[in-house]
Parts: C-alpha cells; sequence; structure tokens
C-alpha cells in the first residue's frame, strides 16, 4: 500500500491534478483537513471508502490512522489544501512514516499563491520589476522563523513577496515591510482564493490594515506585496524578442 500525499488546490474543487483525482477516487481510506479542503473532493471518493476528517486530530492520532490503514493493505489518499511543498504539515508526517516502514509518495497541487496570481490577473515576475519571489509567513502564534528569515531582512531585495498565515497581523507587517518598500508600495490581500466567496482588497502598505480589517478578512488569506502588482511599463520578455538567436533551445 502506499500513502498518497495530495495537493487538493487552493481552495476550487476543480483544481485538482488529473491524477490527484485518480488518486482519490481508487483509495480505500481517505484522510483530509476538513477546515481547508473542499468538500467536493470527497465525491471522488469510492463506495465504502473510510473518510476521516483530521481538523480535530494531533499528529500522532493522524499517523496511527495512516499506520492502521498501511497494515490493512489500504492506500490513504491523504489530502492537505494547496501544495504540499509550502506550508502544508507534510515533513512531520513523512518523518514518521519513514520510521515506521511505511511507503508513501507526494502529488503536486495547485497552491494558493498561485491561485492569488491569477485572481489578480497579475505575473508576480515582471521583466525588468521583478524576477523574484519570496513565499514566507510571520511567526506569531506559530513556529519560531529561523534566524536570517525576519520581514526586515528578508524585505531588503524588494522581491515580489507572498505571505501565508499571517493576514491577522496585517498592521505590523505593513509596518516591518515600509522601511524596505515604502508606504506607497502596492499590496494585495486576497482571502479564500478561487473560491466562490473570494474577496480580493487592494491597497499600498500605507493603508492595507484599515481596509483588511473593514473588509473583515482574518484567515484563509494571501498578503501579496511588490512593484511588480501595478507594473505597466516594463520590457517584453527576452522569451519573445526578435533579436534572440533563432537557435535558442528554449524557444
Amino acid at each position: 500500500m502506499t500513502v498518497h500525499f495530495i495537493g487538493a488546490g487552493p481552495g476550487a474543487a476543480d483544481l485538482i491534478t488529473v491524477r490527484g483525482q485518480r488518486l482519490i477516487a481508487a483509495a480505500p481510506v481517505c484522510l483530509y483537513a476538513g477546515s481547508l479542503v473542499p468538500p467536493e473532493l470527497l465525491e471522488w471518493c469510492p463506495p465504502g471508502c473510510r473518510v476521516v476528517d483530521t481538523a480535530d486530530l494531533n499528529l500522532d492520532e493522524i499517523i496511527a490512522e495512516l499506520v492502521a490503514a498501511h497494515e490493512a493493505g489500504h492506500d490513504v489518499a491523504r489530502l492537505h489544501s494547496g501544495d504540499p511543498s509550502v506550508f502544508s504539515a507534510v515533513a512531520e508526517q513523512m518523518r514518521r512514516l519513514d520510521a515506521a516502514g511505511v511507503p508513501y509518495d507526494v502529488v503536486p497541487g495547485v497552491p494558493a499563491f498561485a491561485a492569488a496570481a491569477a485572481s489578480l490577473h497579475r505575473e508576480f515576475t515582471v521583466p525588468g520589476v521583478a524576477q523574484t519571489v519570496i513565499l514566507t509567513r510571520t511567526a506569531e502564534r506559530a513556529t519560531a522563523m529561523p534566524p536570517g528569515e525576519d520581514l526586515p531582512t528578508l524585505s531588503a531585495s524588494r522581491a515580489t513577496m507572498v505571505l501565508h498565515l499571517s493576514v491577522h497581523r496585517i498592521e505590523a507587517v505593513a509596518a516591518e515591510l515600509i522601511p524596505s518598500y515604502g508606504a506607497d508600495c502596492p499590496v494585495a490581500v486576497v482571502a479564500r482564493a478561487s473560491r466562490t466567496d473570494e474577496l480580493i482588497v487592494r491597497g499600498t502598505l500605507a493603508d492595507i490594515a484599515p481596509l483588511v480589517k473593514e473588509a473583515g478578512i482574518r484567515r484563509t488569506a494571501i498578503i501579496v506585496v511588490g512593484a511588480a502588482l501595478t507594473a505597466s511599463q516594463f520590457p517584453d520578455s527576452h522569451l519573445y524578442s526578435t533579436n534572440r538567436c533563432r537557435t535558442d533551445p528554449h524557444a
């Protein structure tokens, strides 16, 4: 048997890979985070599937479910919101499964920041404006950030910054970023990206905090900061340049 860690996407039920959908449809056991994973995905579970909402389970209880399925010879569809590579809490589960000798694989999903970019109709890497994207969060009420990953340090590059799990302290975030980005730097907050109740708030570092509070956004939101959000005057990408060598292997 295999535990399949599946990226369930940012919220819209149809933003899941074909591979992920097929694995859900074939697995006799499905574990999902009920507070984040769209319940519509459970419609793909086969008849008789053991479906477990892990929202109220601790790590030991989750691992016990996975080990029990392994001992019974059952594949498991383990659904995580977004993509497992970022802020998914998959690493500690894989470490426990390694120790228990339980095999697993990982199926990528659409990350929340990509869904936010799509909703904003923006590319986060704009030629001549921003070619780096920083994915980060803040540490309040969460695991401490490693040395050198505080916002003032990360913001020195003025790259496009995407913050997860931080909208509840938007005022502090703005204050920490203003020294590097400037008070007039554009900001967008996308709540529940890709869902039917999606909400977008745009502003600058100077005024985004009151706008977000007025909108009632407190969780399940992405904060995007950087000049790429409003850039309109920039050179075309070299990818489509008429001056580049026609033998370019990336053409």
